[in-house]
């Protein structure tokens, strides 16, 4: 089997980002089989075979492309596949949903990370409290130590989930505020399914209208988030 053919099967088959340094390790005999013992010119070979693997599916004739996310690599649906993947997830499980006061929440604590509860009430003019567990729950955000004040109150982060669910390759990545606002205000209006078909190639979280003392309530993960088979 040729190398590119490997790293293709090993990219489809993750569920989670893969790195560089693991899709390595996993072809390394194979490349080793061929003569090839050298560390530095192993890695150029599997490099230059992503790269190639990378372009041939940036292809128009291809549905899917391969993209930097989480400081890895995945599968993802093209944007232009926007209304197809969107008729096909409607018609599985419902996505994840968060309230409009959870990705506010969400919002502050993406551009001013690592942030407290404290501060996060201060920039929305509201108690946070509540949305705070609904972000946890859904894991796109961790606690991050505590903040060395008076009190020494809890610090919260972004996760790897998070930049996942937004295709983010890391948090430099992140829209302009402006642009996230835009997000947020249409999710509020009108119902999103999850996706890797916008613009920036994200994935958005649609929204429940409840209130910052309820967080919106759980409900299963779609199965068709970036690869429809």
């Amino acid at each position: 089997m040729s190398l590119k053919a490997q790293l293709e099967a090993i990219i489809y088959a993750t569920e989670t980002p893969i790195t560089f340094e693991q899709m390595t390790a996993l072809v390394k005999d194979s490349i080793v089989a061929e003569g090839v013992s050298e560390e530095s010119e192993i890695k150029s070979r599997v490099r230059s075979t992503l790269e190639e693997l990378v372009a041939e599916f940036g292809a128009p004739d291809h549905g899917i492309e391969i993209r930097q996310v989480a400081g890895g690599y995945r599968m993802s649906t093209k944007p232009e596949q926007h209304e197809v993947v969107r008729a096909f997830a409607k018609s599985l499980k419902p996505p994840i949903r968060l309230s409009l006061p959870a990705l506010e929440t969400l919002a502050v604590i993406a551009y001013r990370q690592p942030v407290t509860v404290p501060e996060i009430n201060e920039i929305r003019g509201v108690d946070s409290g509540g949305v705070i567990g609904t972000l946890l729950d859904r894991k796109l955000i961790t606690t991050a130590g505590r903040k060395q004040v008076i009190g020494r109150p809890i610090l919260y982060k972004t996760t790897k989930e998070f930049l996942m669910r937004f295709g983010l390759k890391d948090v430099n990545e992140l829209p302009s505020m402006e642009e996230f606002e835009k997000l947020v205000a249409d999710s509020f209006q009108a119902e999103l399914i999850p996706n890797e078909s916008a613009a920036t190639g994200s994935e958005t979280i649609p929204t429940d209208p409840v209130s910052d003392a309820e967080p919106a309530p759980a409900a299963e993960e779609t199965q068709a988030e970036e690869k429809a088979g």
